[in-house]
Order: C-alpha cells, then sequence, then structure tokens
C-alpha cells in the first residue's frame, strides 16, 4: 500500500520574527511548500533551512491567488495550510497524521479550531474561540478562491472538524494592529468595490459601532480584560477605515 503524503503550504512575506517557529512546527511534514511575494529580510534564510521548495512572485495579486500558486507546487495527496504567525502543536500533529493515515477519513477536508493570542493574550470570547478554519484537505478535491483577502477553500464534498487547536499569534504589538489595519481595511475595500458594494460616512459609523458592541458585549469580549476592548476597538476600526475606503472609492 502505498504511503498517505502530506503537503504544508505557507505564504510569505518578511516574516523573520514569525517564521522560524511556524517552520519548526511543521518540520515533520512530507513537504513543505513556501511562495514568499518578495521578503527583503531574513525569511528567506530562515526558509531554506527548512526546505527548498521556495517559489517568489512579487506581483501580488492577493492572498487567494498566491495561495493557489502554493497549492500548485505541492505534490502531497493531502495539503495543511498555514500562515506564518500560527503554529502546529504536537497534539494537533498527532491527530493530522491520524486522520490521513489511517484510511478511514469520513471527509475530504477538515476544519481546525483557532486558538489566538492578542498582544500576547489567550483570547476566549469576543468572537475570536473557537474561530474554526478549513486547513486540512485532499489536494485534487480542492483550490482557493482568488480573493484579494479573506480568501477560502472551496471544497466540493464533505468537511468534518478536528478538536486540537491550532495556535494563532495574530498580534504582538500596538503598532502591528495599526499596520494590520489600515492594510486589511484597504485589501477588503478593494474586494468590496470590485463586488460592486457601496459605502457612506453613516454606515461606516452604524457598522463599526455594531461591530464593536457585538464583539465586547454580545460576545462577550469583555471578560477578556483590557486585551478584550482594545481587540473589539481594533475590529470596530477595522470596519469603520474599510467602509469609509470603499465610500470614496465608489465616489471615484
Amino acid at each position: 500500500m502505498q504511503e498517505i503524503k502530506l503537503s504544508i503550504i505557507i505564504i510569505t512575506k518578511n516574516e523573520q520574527d514569525l517564521i522560524r517557529d511556524c517552520l519548526q512546527s511543521i518540520s515533520w511534514a512530507d513537504e513543505i511548500i513556501v511562495v514568499d511575494s518578495g521578503s527583503d529580510d531574513n525569511t528567506l534564510d530562515i526558509c531554506r533551512e527548512y526546505t527548498q521548495h521556495i517559489l517568489i512572485n512579487k506581483q501580488w495579486q492577493g492572498f487567494g491567488y498566491q495561495k493557489n500558486l502554493a497549492l500548485q507546487q505541492a505534490t502531497g495527496d493531502w495539503v495543511f495550510s498555514i500562515d506564518a504567525d500560527e503554529r502546529v502543536t504536537p497534539e494537533l500533529k498527532q491527530q493530522i497524521q491520524q486522520t490521513i493515515k489511517s484510511g478511514r477519513h469520513i471527509a475530504i477536508a477538515y476544519e481546525i479550531p483557532r486558538l489566538t493570542y492578542f498582544l500576547g493574550k489567550e483570547m476566549r470570547h469576543g468572537g475570536w474561540w473557537p474561530d474554526y478554519v478549513l486547513r486540512l484537505f485532499i489536494r485534487e478535491n480542492a483550490k482557493f478562491s482568488q480573493d484579494i483577502v479573506h480568501e477560502r477553500v472551496l471544497i466540493e464534498g464533505d468537511v468534518g472538524q478536528l478538536n486540537s487547536p491550532l495556535i494563532h499569534h495574530s498580534y504582538t504589538s500596538l503598532e502591528q494592529v495599526l499596520v494590520k489595519n489600515d492594510q486589511y481595511s484597504t485589501a477588503a475595500a478593494i474586494k468590496a468595490h470590485a463586488q460592486g458594494k457601496q459605502s457612506s460616512l453613516g454606515k461606516a459609523l452604524v457598522r463599526s459601532n455594531w461591530t464593536f458592541v457585538r464583539a465586547y458585549i454580545l460576545r462577550a469580549g469583555f471578560l477578556d480584560g483590557k486585551e478584550g476592548f482594545i481587540a473589539a476597538l481594533s475590529k470596530a476600526e477595522e470596519t469603520y477605515y474599510r467602509q469609509l475606503k470603499l465610500s470614496y472609492m465608489s465616489k471615484k
């Protein structure tokens, strides 16, 4: 019987502070594929310590496009998609291996609960947990949507769930929160504009306030302490600027 192999794919750009821990946590994979969009720090040097399967594509067309490039390089029967700020625990490693190699899998793709750390705080409320993400799938049955941001794995078939969490170090500093909010709000506004959506200052105010209330009060973000408040406010600000940027794109 032929051994079932696993490819792990990851896209990068200037991730030297995070990528080593990520790669160390997946060093057991049969194959690691890295697609980089033009790092000018030590990201690629670190990646080469763990894999030679590295593709550089500096013509950024979005997260979905870049991840599809990585998927096209993979040769394993199964694929696991991971980001540079994520870590596979020993427990999740064991569950992944058991799932794909037992021959008794009940689905062609699996969602995994993601446990996020925000400014060093484990987030259990405010909509952060369990945050199921579809990351493990049979290679021939999946592809990524071509969205510039918030890309999805497109699958036709049954989707199961694993219970061991994927660790996610999303924001490690307030500076990073501000930078990512600006980047993601711009990308999301471009995506919405391409879909023919419109916005206004009033809509930006209403939606951002609702985002805060939902995260901090309705989803009990206040139970995560001051980080829960900062996280809820950050989500509200990202929503505000996304809608505001969209309104100006619509005018132009």
